[in-house]
């Protein structure tokens, strides 16, 4: 018992600050399969497993949020971030906090956050939401990950010697680099495009 205690706690602490840095994707979901594999699956230990990491992975983004109250300044001269401003505490916003929170390897939530710090959005709601979509996404992926299903760790071991530590490390820098870069785009921009590409209905033509 005492050995679980301490590894639920190192979940708890992996979880977190794997959430408490923009952009950084390190996968605690598979640590914590791994956990469970060694002490072996039960009901309880799955549910004590998905309720830690899940709310270490929702504590986490109050350092995001309060990074960006402190950078409030300098993160309000990204355009994105206004745009996000112009979108807080509306339904579709915590709709898409609960998708960007659920959605695996993919840290999109960390923007809905930075642009919330940046403009002081209701702190309490969303953590709410972020600790549904993050059960929800732990319970997914652990079962997802044990079952077998998810077996690119085990390949990427064997056939081209990379650990699961190896692995974390060259996501987390690949996301980091495709965090930033997905932070510098103009998405405005890109919403309009979207926009001008809808087909719109052509006129009808007069009868003969």
């Amino acid at each position: 018992m005492p050995s679980f205690l301490l590894a639920l706690a190192f979940l708890f602490v992996l979880s977190l600050v794997s959430n408490a840095t923009p952009f950084f994707g390190a996968s605690y979901t598979l640590v914590a399969t791994t956990e469970l594999v060694s002490i072996g699956f039960g009901l309880d230990s799955f549910a004590l497993i998905v309720f830690v990491t899940a709310l270490g992975a929702t504590l986490g983004k109050l350092f995001i949020y309060a990074g960006a109250v402190g950078f409030r300044r300098t993160l309000q001269s990204n355009k994105n971030i206004r745009l996000l401003g112009q979108w807080l505490g509306k339904a579709g916003f915590y709709v898409a906090l609960f998708v960007t929170a659920l959605i695996p390897v993919l840290p999109l939530d960390d923007y809905v956050y930075l642009g919330a710090g940046a403009n002081r959005a209701r702190l309490a709601p969303m953590l709410g939401v972020t600790f549904l979509a993050k059960l929800s996404k732990s319970a997914f992926e652990i079962l997802l990950e044990f079952s077998g299903i998810l077996g690119v760790a085990f390949y990427t071991q064997r056939y081209l010697g990379f650990s699961r530590l190896d692995l974390s490390i060259i996501l987390s820098l690949a996301l980091i680099v495709l965090g930033v870069g997905i932070y510098k785009l103009d998405w405005e921009k890109w919403i309009d495009l979207v926009r001008r590409k809808k087909p719109t209905t052509a006129p009808s033509r007069p009868g003969v």
